[in-house]
């Protein structure tokens, strides 16, 4: 029977197929079928017969071939055929699809809905004929059934895609069905519908099977809603590594973790790869997917900015289209993000409002770490954009050469935080993936060779944190960082220094890159720029310090840390150690070249012998030595000659030019330390090697002789009188400030030799003092001098020679000290209260130069553990000191030149407290219990820092109290100042949420309303604390407010008719502080409101752009009706508050400026506000009546009072200027300046009537939309019309005419004597 059907298929003509055909039973036809397919003969060319003998224009043909159809979609779905058989049938059927017609189209449209609505699909095969089928009936003109009615082939094929979308779909087929709609032409709603469909079955989904589902997805979009499909995979993805990330942070529950971390990192790395390729073919995609990541910005970031999206963004960076939009964006939303938390993090008000969400700094972080996961993809452009964050935000140079940041200092500002973040980035990047590493030092060392003019602190912290990382590993780069040595000549010294101080793990691990170190620093010894000269210092004295010889003292003292990783590789065996040593010999002799060069050459390695010495004390021998050959150099050895040194031999004439050649006081101070460190150190260790004391005894004679003589010497022995010229014009009197100076210095030296070495001797106390007396004489002169030159040597201080160590030893000897054996002895200092003031004010230079560089001069000055531990010395004593002696006491004796002991004190304190927040944050509280002496005893295990900085903010309060309340005339607003801002650094040690914040607050409010001071710069530190307790606790606009009452009480009304009753909330608004003092702080604060509440409302515009699946909708709701409430409050009470501002008779100046700048904002501000709620009437929402209540306030509270202020100021401005016009006689210039000053100030007039018009145009429009005359409370101002006043004009022309008449009377006269001319140009030009 086939072989008939086939072989009748073979003629020409049909009609005897036809009518073969029409004798079978469907039965026999199909079972005919049935039984070739699964023997796997001929099936195609049977199939091909009947098709043929059953054509479409008659019936019985056409339900042969329905039939058909439905046999071979069972055969093909059954499984129970082979691939290639099923393959053809299914190909076969295709091609007759469009031949059918639309009835038939649709019963088998139906029958396949059906298979998937009751799950009765086997293997899915036969799918691949569906498309076809809709396909051909969407072509379809003619009217199909449906139901009751009728429907056309298109409408029939949506309803067929809307019921296949409705039902439940198979877990087994979600793939091959979203396969299906690929090849169906579909209306951009239909198409929608299917990618929602197939979203919301993603989570249903093994990890496995979504890679091929997104790859069905990415082909859909080609069609159409790329944002949608880019949407629902980025928030899937979002909410898997969250409910992830919550399952592994829950410890119990680890054992029951549902995805394994890597499979998913791998399902993630993969969708990332289909969708780089998506957009590779498809660049709408790429400009989808960043246009759908930018507006999330401006709404919630968290719902599009998460680890997955961050990664995908980093791969599509590599497509160098979208190169410099990915970084742009990343870099913008890393600040926003920056810029968001610290916004939150100083104000309380914002707190309450807007939950606090992750930062995006930990999500780049969490892709760096998944990237481990073979996201080879992705680990480049984390490269990059590490480097753009530390280039873009990087410390920057401003004027005077200083930078921005320290890198000592924890980062605070948005930038600063950004710049440390491409620091973590590149260093966790190098820490998992080694093929990156090479590249990432390459960089780095490129960046700290090129870079000379800006600074580069925070790529030398990176390579320092790389190389101690991983020594061993860089060996690999040695070629890079040995073409860096090559640099070291050209490179300022800072740079040098940080440069090798990060590299010197790696010079212990390889002799070749050592040697060639070595190689570099003897060529720059000789270089002919200075710089190149002191690099070669730095570098061999570092070297010096890390290389230890074997039998040197542990190095617990060791100024710079060593990681562990170092102490592994050190040098340990006895045939090192002897090469080490004659290693570092031969350097010390290349060094003791450098003593012949110059004062900045020497400089440096007077400063470095002392590190030196003690981390290599095996150089001991050979560094004393070389400083006592260098001593006799300058040193009288005739005992009985004064003054004890050669000074002349320490300065070089060049012409005309004198220069210091030798810094003698350095060179003393060095020897005095290391003679120090030796007597300490070494000699406890060799008590039996007597004869290497020789260096020694020598050293210690010559200083007991240069102490002796230097008390016998006059300054006329050093040709330095009162009489001697000091000034900086002349040769001579560059000579004597250098040998003062020189003088000084060795005193100073002297000083702490002799206490030191004194062991509270009386005799040796009376020597200092003698010292001491000598330094002060020459000091005297040297301000003397300067002040009456006026040169800049005026507000220039000495540094000081003192150590930290001895500042903080002489202070508690000096106030703390009360031990009976050393009292006699100690009373001699005391009896000098110059020499007492002279320690504390050392103490507070040594603090001022720690706050302004984060190092000290002197043995110790860069080991920032020995500086704290001096600090919190000094600190104890000090505090000590002020609040035992009272300034009011002191002050009661003998009056003295400059400030009293306390107020230094009181200074330095306050110095002290700014610069351990700043530098030693993380030992904060161990300084609070340094300093808290009655507890120390006691253990007190459990106290918090809050608590310990309130016992200290209470004895500071007491001060405080003590002061305002004492009844002198003259009061110390200097002190009173310090003492403020020494409670504003406690206060920031307080938590936020402790009462005793609350408890601060309280009592600083109790102040400004008791004390009625008329000290300007106390009551705006006073203002200040106020106002940064206050954000931390509320929002302060109730505090403006009363504030606001109380300066237009003091300062009167702008109709000075109207009197104003004083409110006197607080005292300390007065008529001398009112204005510019509390005006201008109440001004700076409104504006920091205003930006919170501009913040709020850019927010609310985020959320109500963003579309929100519908059981988050309801909090969406809630929180944006929350803040809309506390953006109208604030909104609301400041508008009161400029009420009463507005109002107020200001000075003219400062005030008015920034309140006319605040009023354009607020009316920019209302502005937005007024934008955001026609947003929200334009999808279906209203105003509240709140927002009605503020537009009614702004309308009689602010506008009209806004128009009367202007005119004031424009009155007050022409007085200025009519003031200014009656003197231009006398001088010209008092107009010119007049005038300058009046368009500066009347300038941000015109600004502020803008901002109220734009204010007034978009109500008009809201009140269209919202259906509710919100215009009804605004009234129309006549100054906005800048109408011509005819009255006031005539009067001005009339004043103008007589004063040219007067002028030019007798001038026309003359002119008309002698020529008729000129008048008749005038005529002419009329």
């Amino acid at each position: 029977m086939d072989q008939k059907i086939i072989s009748l298929a073979a003629e020409k003509t049909a009609n005897k197929l036809q009518e073969f055909l029409q004798c079978l039973k469907d039965d026999e036809l199909t079972g005919l079928l049935q039984k070739h397919a699964v023997k796997g003969k001929s099936s195609g060319a049977l199939l091909k017969g009947i098709f043929k003998g059953s054509p479409c224009s008659e019936e019985a043909g056409a339900l042969r071939r329905l039939k058909v159809y439905k046999c071979c979609i069972q055969l093909v779905e059954s499984g129970d055929l082979h691939r290639e058989v099923a393959s053809e049938i299914t190909g076969l059927l295709m091609l007759e699809v469009h031949s059918l017609p639309g009835s038939l189209l649709v019963e088998l449209a139906n029958g396949f809905v059906d298979v998937v609505r009751e799950a009765n699909l086997v293997n899915g095969k036969s799918l691949e004929l569906l498309p076809i089928i809709l396909t051909a009936l969407a072509t379809k003109k003619e009217n199909l059934a449906y139901g009751k009615g009728e429907l056309n082939g298109e409408e029939y094929k949506k309803q067929l895609i809307n019921t296949l979308c409705s039902s439940r779909w198979d877990q087994k087929f979600i793939i091959q069905l979203t396969s299906v709609f690929r090849d169906v032409p579909l209306s951009i709603e239909e198409l929608e519908f299917v990618i929602e469909k197939v979203l919301r079955l993603l989570p249903k989904l093994d990890l496995q099977e979504i890679p091929p589902l997104v790859y069905q997805l990415l082909l859909l979009s080609s069609k159409g809603s790329r944002t949608k499909v880019l949407e629902g995979i980025i928030a899937f993805f979002r909410q898997l590594d969250e409910s992830h990330s919550e399952e592994q942070s829950g410890h119990d529950l680890l054992d029951l973790v549902t995805v394994p971390s890597g499979e998913l990192r791998h399902v993630e790395g993969t969708i990332i790869l289909h969708i780089v390729f998506a957009i590779k073919l498809d660049r709408d995609l790429g400009r989808e997917l960043m246009k759908h990541l930018k507006a999330g910005q401006q709404g919630d970031a968290n719902k599009t900015i998460c680890p997955f999206s961050i990664a995908l963004l980093l791969s599509v960076a590599r497509i160098q289209r979208f190169e410099e939009q990915v970084f742009d964006l990343l870099k913008t939303s890393i600040l926003k993000s920056f810029r968001d938390l610290q916004l939150l993090h100083s104000s309380k008000f914002l707190q309450n409002l807007v939950p606090q969400k992750s930062c995006i700094s930990t999500m780049i972080l969490e892709v760096v770490k998944n990237s481990v996961h073979s996201w080879d993809h992705v680990t480049q452009g984390l490269v990059e954009l590490g480097f753009i964050l530390m280039d873009s935000y990087g410390p920057k140079k401003i004027l005077g050469g200083k930078t921005t940041e320290a890198s000592l200092v924890p980062s605070k500002t948005p930038s600063q935080q950004a710049c440390r973040l491409g620091a973590n980035i590149l260093l966790e990047t190098f820490k998992i993936h080694e093929m990156i590493r090479k590249e990432i030092v390459e960089q780095v060392l490129n960046r700290v060779v090129s870079k000379t003019s800006s600074p580069i602190s925070h790529f030398l912290d990176l390579l320092s944190n790389i190389i101690t990382y991983a020594p061993l590993v860089l060996q690999s780069c040695s070629s890079k960082v040995t073409e860096a040595f090559d640099y070291l000549s050209f490179l300022p010294l800072h740079t040098v220094q940080g440069l090798l101080k990060a590299v010197q793990p790696l010079l212990k691990v390889s002799m070749s890159m050592r040697d060639s170190l070595i190689l570099v620093l003897r060529k720059a010894m000789f270089a002919n720029q200075l710089d190149a000269r002191k690099s070669a210092v730095a570098g061999f004295l570092l070297l010096l310090k890390n290389f230890k010889i074997l039998g040197s003292l542990s190095s617990s003292q060791c100024s710079q840390s060593i990681g562990a990783t170092q102490v592994h590789v050190d040098v340990h065996s006895r045939y090192n150690s002897v090469a080490n040593e004659a290693f570092c010999l031969e350097i010390l002799d290349s060094l003791r070249r450098c003593l012949g060069q110059q004062a900045d050459v020497r400089l440096m390695l007077y400063e470095g012998f002392y590190d030196v010495l003690r981390r290599n004390s095996q150089l001991a021998n050979s560094i004393m030595h070389t400083l006592l050959i260098q001593l006799k150099q300058y040193y009288e050895p005739k005992q009985d000659l004064l003054p004890p040194l050669k000074l002349e031999a320490c300065i070089l004439a060049q012409g005309d030019q004198i220069f210091l050649q030798e810094p003698l006081a350095h060179l003393l101070c060095c020897i005095q330390h290391c003679l120090a460190w030796y007597r300490n150190k070494v000699m406890p260790s060799e008590e039996e090697e007597e004869e290497e004391e020789g260096f020694q005894q020598d050293l210690e004679d010559m200083l007991e002789s240069i102490t002796s003589r230097m008390i016998k010497s006059e300054l006329e022995d050093f040709e330095l009188d009162k009489s001697a010229d000091f000034s900086q014009a002349t040769s001579v009197g560059i000579k004597n400030n250098i040998y003062a100076l020189l003088v000084m210095g060795v005193c100073e030296v002297l000083i702490e030799y002799n206490f030191n070495i004194g062991n509270f001797s009386k005799n040796k106390f009376e020597e200092v003092l003698s010292l001491f007396k000598c330094y002060s004489r020459l000091s005297d002169i040297l301000k003397e001098k300067a002040g009456k030159g006026k040169s800049t040597m005026a507000n220039k201080t000495v540094r000081s020679f003192l150590s930290m160590k001895f500042v903080s030893t002489l202070l508690v000897a000096l106030f703390r000290d009360s031990s009976q054996g050393h009292e006699e002895s100690l009373s001699v200092l005391r009896s000098s209260n110059e020499f007492m003031r002279y320690a504390v004010s050392v103490a507070l230079q040594k603090v001022q130069q720690l706050e302004e560089t984060g190092q000290v001069d002197g043995p110790d000055g860069q080991n920032l553990d020995r500086i704290f531990q001096n600090l919190c010395e000094i600190t104890r004593v000090l505090l000590w000191r002020y609040t035992s002696i009272p300034t009011a006491v002191e002050e009661s004796g003998k009056k003295e030149k400059g400030k009293t002991i306390s107020l230094l004190c009181l200074e330095a304190l306050q110095r002290i407290f700014h610069t351990v927040q700043q530098f030693f944050p993380s030992k904060t509280h161990q300084f609070l219990k340094a300093l808290d002496i009655t507890n120390e005893d006691e253990g007190g295990g459990d106290v918090t820092i809050t608590q310990r900085a309130t016992f200290q903010i209470r004895q500071f309060q007491r001060s405080l109290v003590n002061l305002l309340s004492s009844q002198d005339d003259d009061f110390n607003g200097k002190e009173a100042l310090l003492l403020v801002t020494i409670l504003s650094s406690l206060s920031k040690l307080l938590d936020p949420s402790s009462p005793q914040l609350i408890q601060m607050l309280s009592w600083t409010v109790k102040m400004c309303k008791e004390n009625s001071l008329e000290d300007a710069s106390f009551c705006k530190g006073l203002m200040n604390l106020l106002f940064s307790l206050h954000v931390l606790c509320k929002s302060p606009v109730s505090l403006l407010r009363d504030l606001s009452q109380d300066i237009h009480g003091q300062l009167g009304d702008l109709d000075q008719d109207i009197e104003v009753e004083k409110p006197n909330h607080f005292a300390m608004v007065n008529l001398r502080t009112a204005a510019p003092t509390v005006c201008l702080q109440v001004l700076s604060q409104a504006e920091k409101v205003l930006e919170d509440v501009d913040w709020l409302i850019t927010k609310l515009k985020g959320y109500l752009g963003h579309e929100t699946p519908s059981e988050e909708a309801s909090q969406e709701v809630s929180l944006n009706q929350a803040l809309e409430k506390a953006a109208i409050l604030q909104l609301g009470t400041l508008l009161t508050a400029f009420h009463e501002l507005v109002q107020t008779a200001l000075p003219s100046g400062s005030c008015v400026d920034s309140l006319l700048r605040n009023l354009s904002k607020i009316y920019t501000i209302l502005t937005a506000l007024v934008k955001y709620y026609l947003q929200v009437c334009r999808s279906s929402g209203g105003i509240p009546t709140r927002m009605e209540k503020l537009v009614k306030l702004s309308g009689s509270h602010l506008t009209p009072q806004c128009y009367a202020f202007i005119s004031y100021v424009q009155n007050i401005q022409n007085e200025s200027l009519s003031f200014a016009g009656e003197k231009k006689k006398e001088k010209a210039a008092a107009v010119t300046t007049a005038m300058a000053r009046v368009l500066r100030e009347t300038k941000p007039i015109p600004n502020l009537i803008f901002a109220i018009e734009q204010y007034e145009k978009f109500l008009i429009h809201l009140s269209k939309k919202s259906k509710v005359n919100l215009m009804q409370y605004m009234k129309l101002s006549t100054s906005r019309d800048f109408r011509i006043n005819g009255d006031i004009l005539d009067t001005a022309l009339q004043e103008q005419e007589t004063d040219e008449e007067n002028e030019t009377g007798t001038a026309t006269s003359e002119q008309r004597k002698d020529s008729q001319e000129p008048p008749k140009k005038k005529r002419k030009k009329k």
